[in-house]
């Protein structure tokens, strides 16, 4: 097991053991209606986190191509960018195996044709591909140690002139994550700010 996913029960588990406890969660992303089944050991079980709200409602999109949604839990990101974006193929990858069921599930449920699960840890699964846009809400509970090698590890991962979203707390390591997009890519900047979150965003050059 990689030293990042240790078995600790937490929705950054490989394979939580905690009986799994159904539930479901009921939004609009832009107007539109998405429904997601969740469960326990998954982040925001209970209803749609501001920090993923934001970046729903903000994201810059490509017309085609590839999108990412990296830490995917039960799926509102990936779900929402395939949507509004229904000529491009997104994937969504999450090393909580738990987690890419439910979100399997819930591509199904929301009526999504343009998506795909992977579970892994980080781009483990998606080394087969370039993506036009990488999305994130990443696991800062699983420490500065994760969100740094999934910042600076998607310049790898990224076709040219691709583009990396994260929201981020800004009272909470706002400015490491500053730090890490410009040690990765050079450049960053605000695309967002609501309610104590940022969406950061930079791009490949």
């Amino acid at each position: 097991m990689n030293k990042r996913t240790r078995d600790v029960e937490h929705y950054f588990s490989e394979n939580p053991r905690s009986k799994s406890k159904p539930g479901l969660v009921q939004t609009f992303f832009r107007g539109r209606p998405f429904e997601f089944l969740t469960s326990s050991s998954m982040f925001s079980k209970n209803r749609i986190d501001l920090g993923t709200r934001l970046l729903v409602e903000c994201m810059t999109l490509p017309e085609k191509g590839c999108i990412l949604d990296i830490g995917c839990g039960y799926g509102p990101i990936g779900i929402a960018a395939a949507t509004f974006r229904p000529e491009v193929h997104v994937v969504m990858v999450d090393v909580n195996h738990r987690a890419a069921w439910f979100a399997k599930q819930n591509v199904e449920r929301n009526c999504v044709v343009n998506a795909e699960v992977r579970v892994g840890d980080l781009y483990e699964p998606v080394q087969d591909l370039a993506f036009d846009c990488i999305l994130s809400n990443p696991p800062v509970s699983a420490g500065m140690e994760t969100v740094k090698a999934m910042i600076g590890e998607a310049p790898k991962h990224m076709a040219e002139k691709g583009v990396i979203q994260m929201v981020v707390r800004s009272k909470v390591a706002g400015k490491r994550f500053l730090d890490f997009f410009m040690e990765a890519f050079g450049n960053v900047n605000v695309l967002a700010r609501e309610s104590g979150y940022r969406v950061l965003i930079s791009g490949k050059n």
